[in-house]
């Protein structure tokens, strides 16, 4: 019976006489109150292989090239890149009987976890290379966009109060007096109480008796303001 095993797109030239794949436990047992043991079923785990292959220095009439022969320095790099890389691959075993007729096929995506490579001298100059692989499963992230609304207090309606306000009439009289200081002018005492500059002649016109020219004043003149 042959059988063929790739490593990507790299078909190694002495296939492993021993292949172990292991598919790992996922379920769950648990302890009831009454003692009683329950066991929750779940999907599989990751599964494990491991095998040893034999990589020849030499060209033997067994051995497999895909390629033409190439040394055992080959095959090593390209196991080498594949861990340093962290780059997932296909792990294809195809068995055939001599007929021609394919038994099964095993294809699954892993990683290399490790591998450690021997050299004994019953081997010769061959180097024998011991390979541990996961399985290995795409997966991505996903982004959950989230809108948040900013709460808004219902409003609150208090009721009116109406006020009843009673108008005084008073008979004071409704100004003020201003005693003039030196820098002063009507149009700033008039933006000074009215805010206004141009109403300066509201001022003028109350105290004409002691302005003869508005824009003549002095330091000490008291002048009456009107409300």
């Amino acid at each position: 019976m042959a059988y063929y095993f790739y490593l990507g797109n790299m078909l190694l030239p002495v296939a492993p006489d021993k292949l172990t794949l292991k598919v790992n436990n996922n379920n769950k047992t648990y302890d009831l109150i009454n003692e009683q043991e329950i066991n929750v079923l779940k999907n599989p785990g990751l599964t494990d292989i491991e095998f040893k292959a034999l990589l020849p220095n030499v060209k033997y009439p067994f051995a497999t090239y895909k390629s033409g022969y190439q040394a055992a320095v080959y095959y090593l790099n390209i196991i080498e890149k594949l861990k340093v890389n962290k780059t997932p691959f296909q792990f294809i075993v195809s068995r055939k009987l001599p007929n021609g007729k394919v038994l099964f096929d095993t294809n699954i995506k892993v990683s290399i976890e490790d591998y450690k490579i021997v050299e004994e001298v019953k081997e010769g100059f061959d180097v024998r290379v011991e390979l541990k692989l996961k399985q290995y499963k795409e997966y991505s992230t996903k982004t959950m966009q989230i809108t948040i609304k900013q709460y808004k207090p219902p409003a609150v309606v208090r009721p009116v109060v109406k006020t009843q306000t009673t108008s005084v009439t008073s008979s004071a009289p409704s100004g003020q007096n201003y005693t003039v200081k030196s820098g002063d002018c009507l149009w700033n005492i008039a933006k000074r109480f009215y805010g206004n500059g141009s109403k300066y002649t509201v001022i003028y016109n109350a105290n004409k008796s002691k302005i003869k020219n508005p824009n003549l004043i002095y330091p000490g003149q008291v002048l009456w303001i009107p409300a």
